[in-house]
């Protein structure tokens, strides 16, 4: 048994791994884990800590992946809902559909009982307005916000360059290897965007059959190249896991244009190995594993790719 996630999954992890110790199923371990980072405010990622579009709204992406089905559900730029991937956990189980996005996705967390939650701190709101006030002129602010966003896109950049999500992956030889992703997405996003991480194949796949893989970062690059999908796909055809990473790796550096940056690959194989790397992100990856034989949760650093 083995549960792996990235450093910012600390409120959560613990969590998780008593449940997956009680036998509890893994994806109901992994939703209530990922629901304890999603409230945590020092987690500047996901849910309450995230950073608001730029508009100044909250929206979130979440999802989950059985791997012994590869049954999906996911949700996307969601406004006013705090625990996303449970959401994404009740489209999977209740809906025929894999997807709900926006006002549909709210809607649907109405109807089952969600709470609508205010998303946006205080001091989310006075980082965010402060840094409009930096980028427009006096005419553009007294016309906020009817004025053109898509210029802003490229003048505005995450505060902390946070562009990190909450992946959760799980693989077990009983209960099989499955996913889990929640993040408020990219900083000062043009409104409705969507990351990797509730894209089944480019930002989480998991197949129990051979592995899973999550990505981290910039989902910009992970969608172009689908490099969840590769790895486990690599995996598939014979390559061993590191070799399987690789090839996902070799493919993101093939890219010369568009928005470029750094991608974090976390991703486990049937035979039970894991592996976290890091392809040109700053500073120091960090990543949480607990396997059955050990005493407790592990951070360990990353390998660069």
């Amino acid at each position: 048994m083995l549960l792996l996630a990235n450093a910012e999954a600390w409120p959560g992890f613990p969590l998780a791994v008593d449940m997956l110790k009680a036998g509890a199923d893994s994806l109901d371990a992994m939703v209530a884990g990922i629901g304890r980072v999603e409230a945590e405010p020092k987690v500047r990622s996901v849910g309450y800590g995230g950073w608001p579009n730029m508009l100044g709204v909250m929206e979130c992406d979440g999802a989950v992946m059985d791997g012994n089905t590869r049954a999906v559900g996911t949700v996307g730029a969601v406004p006013d809902t705090l625990h996303v991937t449970a959401l994404a956990h009740e489209v999977m189980k209740r809906l025929p559909h894999v997807m709900l996005t926006g006002d549909g996705a709210r809607r649907f967390a109405t109807e089952i009982g969600f709470p609508l939650d205010d998303m946006l701190l205080e001091d989310s709101k006075r980082v965010w307005w402060e840094r409009l006030e930096k980028e427009l002129s006096a005419g553009e602010l007294e016309k906020f916000p009817d004025i053109a966003l898509a210029p802003l896109s490229k003048a505005i950049t995450d505060p902390e360059r946070v562009r990190d999500t909450t992946v959760f992956l799980s693989a077990d030889p009983d209960r099989g290897i499955h996913a889990a992703t929640s993040t408020s997405g990219w900083a000062w996003k043009y409104p409705g965007r969507l990351g990797d991480s509730p894209i089944p194949g480019a930002g989480f796949y998991a197949d129990s059959r051979y592995g899973a893989a999550a990505c981290t970062h910039t989902g910009e690059m992970t969608m172009r190249c689908a490099t969840a999908r590769s790895i486990v796909l690599a995996m598939k055809l014979g390559r061993p896991l590191g070799d399987a990473i690789k090839l996902a790796v070799d493919e993101l550096a093939e890219l010369t244009e568009g928005f470029l940056g750094g991608v974090v690959i976390h991703a486990v194989d049937a035979h039970g190995n894991h592996k976290v790397v890091d392809f040109q992100c700053q500073g120091e990856i960090r990543y949480w594993l607990w396997e059955e034989s050990m005493s407790g949760p592990e951070l360990r650093a990353a390998s660069n790719a």
